[in-house]
C-alpha cells in the first residue's frame, strides 16, 4: 500500500464531496469504481497487476502461473476517501500494490483538477447589517450560528459581538481600499500660532485607552499633563495578556507598579508551557519532540484590572480620561495639534443629554487605535499590512481536568493541517482562578479578495474547540469573548514605515509593534516601554517634535525583521492549493531544533532576544535536517518577499557587527556626554540617544533602561 495524494477540499460539507465522488467523478476509459464508506475503490477492467492484458498469447505454464498469482493477492486499485476535520474536508489516494496501475498519474492530475473546478477555495464575508431594524444575533444566526449560540452564553455578548462584527468591516475597509485612505489628519494653514488656533490643554493625548493607558500613565508619572480618549468604555479589553516574569519586571523598574499592585493583577502563574504541532502526516525529518519553555507566557495577566490601576493612577496624577468618544480628526498647528471627536452616550444614557462633538489641543498627539487606526493608514497612504494574525477565543470554565491540568499551558499547538488556506494555531493559558484563555489564530497574507474573517474564525472556533479539548460546549461556563487583528509589516530597515507626522505619533500596534513568534502587541509594548518613554520624554523636554525627530521613538528590532520570514512561511497564498501537511513540516522542523537546544536559547526566540549568532546557528540546524525546508520557503514567500529578507539579513549582520563593537560603551558615553551635550545640541544628543538603544534592544540585546533621574543600568 502506498499513498499516492493528498489534499484538502476547502469546504465543511464532506458529505457533498463524498457524494461528488461516487456519482459525479469520472473516470478514465478502462476503469471502473465502486462505493465505500468514505469514498471509492477505481479497478482496471481487463488488466492484471501488472498492467498486462490477459488475453494476450502466452504458454500453458505461465498461465498457470500468473492465474495461481492471481489468487493469492488481491486485485490491485486506487482507494481514494475523504474525512472532516478542522469544518473542512481531506482526500487521500492510496494504491492497493506494488507498481503503478494503467493511466495512474492521468487520473491523479484529472482528479485534482476538478475537485479544484468542483470546490474552489471560497471567502465568506459578513453581511451588511442594518443593526437599527435588528439585533446582531437576529442579523447573524443563519449565517454563523453556533457564534450567536455562544455569545448568547457570554457576559456582555452582544456588545462583543457587535464589536467583532464592526472591527471586521473596518478591517475589511482598510484592506479593499489600500490606495484611498480617508485623511483624518491636517496640517492648518499657516505653521505659526493664529487667533483662531487652539489652546494647549495638554502635553499628550493618547487616541486609544488599551495599550495606550499604560504608556501614558508612565508619562504622566514623569509630570507631562495627559488626556486618554477611549472610543468605547475604559478599562474592558477584547483580549486576555499573558507574559513572563522578566518581562513584567519592566513595569517595575518604570515604577509604573508597585510589586503588590504586580500581584494583584496576576492571575496565574503556571509551570510549564508546550509547543506542538500535528506531524501524522509529516515526514520522519519533520516530526518532532515538543518543546517545553516554562518561562515564556507563563505569567497571565487580569488585563481589566491592569488597566483600571493604571487608569486610577493616571487621574490621581492630573489625567483625564474620555469614554465613549469617537475620533474624528487631528489638525496641526505650528505648535500643537488638535484632537477632533464626538461623545456617544453610554449605554442606557440618553443621546440629547450626553452626546455632541469635542476637541482639545496638546503639544503631541499619540496614535494608538491599533488596527483600524485611520491615522497608521493615512500615515503609510493605505499601505496594506503584509500580514495579519486574526485572533478569536474566549475564557471560560468548565474544561475536564482529566483533559488539561491547569498547572500548564499550550503556547503554540495545531491538531490538523491546513483547513480552508489557513493552518489554524491553538493556545491556551491558565487564568485567574479556574478560568481558561483560548485563542485560535492563523497567519495570514492581506488580500483584498481575502482580508481575514473574525467571524468565519469564530465559527470554526466553536465548531472544533471540542476537537481540540475534548468538552462539551453547553457545559462550559462562558465568561469572556477575546478577539482582534494582529497586523505585521515586513519593514526592510528602521525607516521602511512612517509612525509619525509632525506632532502625531503612532505606538502600538499602530505602529505594527509585535512579535512573528508570540503574536502580542502588549508584549512587544512592555518589552519596549522604558526604551518609548525615554526616547518621548527626551523629544518633549526639547520640543523635539517634528516627523523626523518623532520618527526615531520606535521599537524597531532587527532581530525580529529577519524572524518575519517565518511567519511568511505559514501564510497560503490566497487562491492557492497546497499540500495541507507543509506547513506543519516547517514547523515541526524549526520547533524540533529547538527542543534539543539549552532552555536559553528557545526562550530567546520566543522573547525577541534571538540574536546574530543563535539566529544563524538555528536556521542552518534546521536546514541541515530538513533540506525541503528553504524551497518550501521559497515557494511561499516568492522571490521578492525573499530579496527583501536578504536586505534586512545583511542590515542585522551589520547593526549586529556595529553592536559588538560600540553596545558594550556606546550607551554609556551617550550618557556621559549628556551634561555637556543635551543643553547646546539637544536634537544631536536625541539621536545619539535612540542609536543607543538601536544597537542593545535593536539586535535583541539587553535594554539599557534609564530612570526618569537620567541614570541608567544595564540589566
Amino acid at each position: 500500500m502506498r499513498e499516492l495524494l493528498y489534499l484538502e477540499v476547502p469546504t465543511p460539507d464532506t458529505d457533498r464531496v463524498r457524494t461528488w465522488l461516487q456519482d459525479s467523478f469520472s473516470l478514465p476509459e478502462g476503469s471502473s469504481k465502486r462505493q465505500t464508506p468514505d469514498g471509492i475503490g477505481v479497478q482496471w477492467v481487463g488488466k492484471n497487476r501488472d498492467g498486462a492484458d490477459p488475453g494476450a498469447k502466452s504458454s500453458a505454464k505461465s498461465s498457470a502461473k500468473s492465474s495461481a498469482k492471481s489468487s493469492t493477492k488481491p486485485s490491485p486499485e486506487l482507494s481514494i476517501f475523504v474525512w472532516s476535520l478542522q469544518r473542512t474536508t481531506y482526500l487521500k489516494v492510496f494504491r492497493w500494490g506494488d507498481r503503478p496501475l494503467p493511466q495512474e498519474g492521468t487520473l491523479l492530475r484529472h482528479l485534482r483538477q476538478e475537485l479544484l473546478a468542483t470546490f474552489p477555495p471560497t471567502y465568506p464575508a459578513p453581511p451588511t447589517l442594518d443593526l437599527s431594524q435588528t439585533s446582531i444575533f437576529e442579523a447573524l444566526a443563519q449565517h454563523y450560528p453556533l457564534t450567536v449560540k455562544y455569545f448568547q452564553k457570554i457576559p456582555n455578548g452582544e456588545a462583543d459581538l457587535t464589536r467583532a462584527y464592526w472591527w471586521e468591516q473596518r478591517w475589511r475597509e482598510g484592506v479593499s481600499h489600500p490606495q484611498e485612505p480617508k485623511q483624518v489628519v491636517f496640517q492648518a494653514a499657516g505653521s505659526q500660532q493664529t487667533a483662531s488656533s487652539p489652546t494647549v490643554d495638554y502635553d499628550l493625548i493618547y487616541v486609544g485607552g488599551a495599550l495606550g493607558v499604560i504608556h501614558a500613565t508612565v508619562m504622566a508619572q514623569r509630570g507631562y499633563r495627559v488626556l486618554v480618549v477611549e472610543r468605547l468604555g475604559f478599562g474592558r479589553m477584547n483580549r486576555e495578556w499573558n507574559i513572563s516574569r522578566d518581562e513584567f519586571q519592566s513595569l517595575l523598574d518604570l515604577e509604573l507598579l508597585t510589586a503588590a499592585e504586580l500581584e494583584s493583577v496576576v492571575g496565574r502563574e503556571y509551570v510549564d508551557g508546550f509547543h506542538k504541532f500535528f506531524d501524522a502526516n509529516n515526514p520522519p525529518q519533520a516530526k518532532a519532540d515538543i518543546l517545553h519553555t516554562p518561562t515564556v507566557l507563563n505569567v497571565a495577566v487580569e488585563s481589566d484590572k491592569l488597566l483600571q490601576i493604571c487608569g486610577q493612577k493616571l487621574t490621581d496624577l492630573g489625567g483625564e480620561i474620555w469614554e465613549y468618544t469617537e475620533f474624528e480628526r487631528a489638525e496641526i498647528y505650528g505648535d500643537r495639534v488638535r484632537f477632533q471627536g464626538h461623545h456617544r452616550p453610554k449605554p442606557g444614557e440618553d443621546n440629547r443629554a450626553s452626546g455632541g462633538d469635542r476637541s482639545a489641543s496638546a503639544r503631541l498627539l499619540i496614535d494608538a487605535m491599533g488596527t483600524a487606526s485611520p491615522i497608521a493608514w493615512q500615515l503609510n497612504q493605505g499601505r496594506p499590512f503584509d500580514s495579519v494574525c486574526p485572533t478569536v477565543g474566549a475564557v471560560f470554565q468548565g474544561l475536564d481536568p482529566q483533559v488539561w491540568d491547569s498547572q500548564y499551558g499550550d503556547v503554540l499547538n495545531s491538531h490538523g493541517d491546513v483547513s480552508k488556506g489557513r493552518q489554524l494555531i491553538w493556545e491556551l493559558f491558565p487564568a485567574a482562578g479556574k478560568d481558561l484563555t483560548v485563542y485560535l489564530f492563523h497567519y495570514h497574507q492581506v488580500h483584498p479578495d481575502n482580508p481575514g474573517s473574525l467571524l468565519e474564525m469564530y465559527e470554526d472556533f466553536f465548531t472544533i474547540l471540542p476537537e481540540y479539548r475534548r468538552c462539551d460546549l453547553d457545559q462550559l461556563t462562558w465568561k469572556k469573548a477575546t478577539f482582534g487583528y494582529i497586523p505585521g509589516y515586513f519593514n526592510v530597515g528602521s525607516g521602511d514605515r512612517r509612525v509619525a507626522y509632525d506632532r502625531v505619533m503612532a505606538i502600538g500596534d499602530a505602529a505594527s509593534l509585535q512579535s512573528p513568534l508570540i503574536f502580542t502587541g502588549f508584549g512587544s509594548l512592555v518589552r519596549n516601554l522604558s526604551r518609548l518613554t525615554t526616547l518621548l520624554d527626551a523629544a518633549l523636554s526639547h520640543d523635539l517634535l517634528a516627523a523626523h525627530h518623532l520618527e526615531q521613538v520606535r521599537a524597531y528590532q532587527s532581530n525580529i525583521a529577519v524572524t518575519w520570514l517565518f511567519s511568511k512561511g505559514m501564510m497560503v497564498p490566497t487562491g492557492r492549493l497546497i499540500a495541507p501537511e507543509r506547513i506543519n513540516a516547517m514547523l515541526n522542523t524549526f520547533f524540533g531544533v529547538l527542543a534539543h537546544q539549552p532552555p536559553a536559547v528557545s526562550e530567546a526566540f520566543m522573547k525577541d532576544r534571538a540574536d546574530w549568532i543563535t539566529f544563524n546557528r538555528m536556521a542552518i540546524a534546521a536546514a541541515q535536517q530538513n533540506p525541503s525546508l528553504l524551497l518550501w520557503i521559497w515557494d511561499l514567500a516568492g522571490p521578492k518577499d525573499m530579496v527583501r529578507w536578504l536586505v534586512n539579513y545583511c542590515l542585522f549582520s551589520v547593526l549586529t557587527l556595529l553592536s559588538f563593537v560600540c553596545g558594550g560603551w556606546f550607551p554609556g558615553w551617550v550618557q556621559w556626554l549628556k551634561p555637556w551635550l543635551e543643553p547646546r545640541f539637544p536634537a544631536l544628543w536625541f539621536w545619539l540617544l535612540a542609536q543607543s538603544y538601536l544597537l542593545t534592544d535593536g539586535v535583541g540585546r539587553a535594554q539599557w533602561r534609564y530612570g526618569s533621574g537620567g541614570t541608567g543600568a544595564q540589566v
